[in-house]
């Protein structure tokens, strides 16, 4: 689907099989008021006759990141009818670049997807600038055409991860002349893209379709396709073991809980100085309904995506296994349906948790907290990692506090916060740190059981993000720990850049770049 040019403009603009050219434009200078050319587009202008000035003006582009305008040039028609552009694409895209950073250049890549959807071959000078910020810059407009490029699957049997879903079908030809640090960019691009794909195909599936059942096949699947450890305990395994808080969220629904273990462990030949063991464990409720405590109609509605947190952990183990990292990475996937029923759970029960913790329930729509408890005390009783770190939309707390676009993240470990806000910033995934406030440690404590799961009705807290991170805090032993409340920007009500509409995938990326840059 894309291809790193080594041609100059004027030769590749001549082939008839190119669609469109888009071209990148920055805001005017200070004291100016025409907008600036960037790299390819005065010579393109000059190639096509045109004063793209004037378009721009037309189009009313102020050279915003995230701007963009389609020219449809006419063609010829008849003998004599010799325009300058004859021969050259009719489409030119002129697409607002802002000052270049790599958020701007993302946007922009989103930008340019939108703007020639459906097309078969596009050409680009956007990132092709060259020197030193080239990799990052191609790496930023890539990976927001492919994020903008996403459609939700239109079938709910359409297998997700497939190869025709990986990427759409139309070709992006990035001119310039690119060594291999370029054309290794363009390979992550492509890999934490694809990674964020499958976030959305499997949060976006509806839940007809997917039990927990379905996604512990599709995980175990994608991980045998991978080579790849895989490991699905059922009911039986689960009863056996005590994972009480899976068991218990499950115990209204016709569809049983299963618990899900991906590994990633680096080949023999790859260095094991320096090497860590990251295990990632993402909350997988395949729908909730909140339970006896139960949900509002309207609040329902998008809980197809509530396990956005273990597709999340799905498709960190498998990036980085594609990208072969030098770090042993393990994802845990507590899956369960949140329903109601003759044997669901009810507030007031005291559940006994992997490792015989013990928890009142005061509210069956905190379900979340739970199955998160069982599988990171597992992760602490038999994973031994490095570092751990879980996923989930857990609180509408955390999205009041901070918004859509940023997670809620909680850890003490000031060197793991330093990680995830640099792989933040570089993903364009962004998080803001939060505390762990000891004066609310009492908001989690019971008189009946080892801790309640939330605070009690008028609790004089508040805070619902913060007690649920203390909440899991308890189950994670003495390991370097960090906790990702995506409720926020996990869904969106509509298209925005590189975001879509629906499931947006947000973590994936995040969480390959800290892979990456761990040492």
């Amino acid at each position: 689907m894309l291809a790193t040019g080594t041609v100059a403009s004027t030769e590749l603009l001549a082939d008839p099989r190119v669609d469109a050219i888009a071209l990148p434009v920055a805001p005017s200078a200070p004291d100016e008021t025409d907008l600036q050319p960037r790299a390819g587009t005065a010579d393109a202008a000059a190639r096509y006759g045109l004063d793209l000035a004037e378009a721009a003006e037309r189009g009313r582009l102020t050279g915003a990141a995230g701007e963009a305008y389609t020219l449809q040039l006419p063609r010829p028609i008849g003998r004599g009818a010799d325009l300058p552009w004859a021969g050259l694409p009719s489409r030119v895209v002129l697409v607002g670049v802002g000052s270049g950073t790599p958020d701007e250049l993302r946007r922009a890549g989103a930008a340019l997807a939108r703007a020639t959807r459906g097309l078969d071959r596009v050409v680009t000078s956007i990132g092709s600038e060259g020197g030193p910020g080239a990799p990052r810059a191609v790496r930023a407009l890539v990976e927001g055409y492919l994020l903008a490029a996403y459609a939700t699957p239109t079938s709910a049997t359409v297998a997700p991860a497939t190869a025709a879903r990986q990427r759409p079908a139309q070709e992006l030809v990035l001119l310039g002349r690119h060594g291999a640090r370029v054309a290794t960019a363009l390979e992550e691009a492509v890999r934490d893209a694809t990674a964020t794909w499958l976030v959305r195909d499997l949060a976006n599936t509806p839940s007809s379709t997917k039990n927990p059942a379905w996604l512990a096949d599709q995980a175990a699947r994608l991980a045998k396709q991978a080579g790849l450890a895989v490991q699905v305990r059922g009911p039986r395994e689960l009863a056996a073991e005590g994972f009480g808080g899976i068991l218990a969220v499950g115990s209204g629904s016709a569809s049983t809980p299963r618990l899900v273990t991906v590994d990633y462990t680096p080949s023999g030949d790859a260095p094991a100085r320096g090497r860590r063991h990251v295990v990632v464990v993402g909350k997988g409720i395949t729908y909730d309904t909140g339970g006896l405590s139960i949900k509002p109609r309207e609040a329902m509605v998008p809980m197809k995506t509530d396990m956005a947190g273990a597709a999340v952990a799905l498709a960190t183990v498998l990036g980085a296994a594609a990208a072969g990292s030098q770090h042993r990475v393990t994802a845990v996937l507590p899956l369960a349906e949140n329903h109601f029923g003759g044997s669901s759970y009810r507030p007031g029960d005291v559940l006994r948790m992997y490792g015989g913790r013990t928890v009142e329930i005061a509210n069956t729509d905190a379900e979340g907290r739970l199955v998160l408890a069982d599988a990171l005390a597992w992760a602490d009783a038999e994973l031994d990692p490095d570092v751990l770190i879980d996923v989930a939309t857990l609180t509408g707390a955390a999205s009041l506090g901070l918004g859509r676009q940023h997670a809620a993240l909680y850890s003490a470990d000031s060197r793991v916060v330093a990680a995830l806000e640099a792989a933040a910033q570089e993903s364009g995934e962004a998080v803001w740190h939060m505390p762990l406030v000891e004066d609310y440690q009492p908001a989690v404590r019971s008189n009946v059981a080892d801790l309640r799961h939330v605070p009690i009705d008028g609790s004089q807290f508040g805070g619902g993000s913060i007690t649920a991170a203390l909440f899991l805090r308890d189950f994670v032993g003495r390991r370097v720990w960090a906790h990702l409340d995506i409720a926020g920007p996990a869904r969106s009500a509509s298209d925005k850049h590189e975001v879509t509409e629906g499931a947006t995938g947000y973590g994936a990326r995040l969480l390959l770049r800290y892979l990456a840059a761990l040492r």
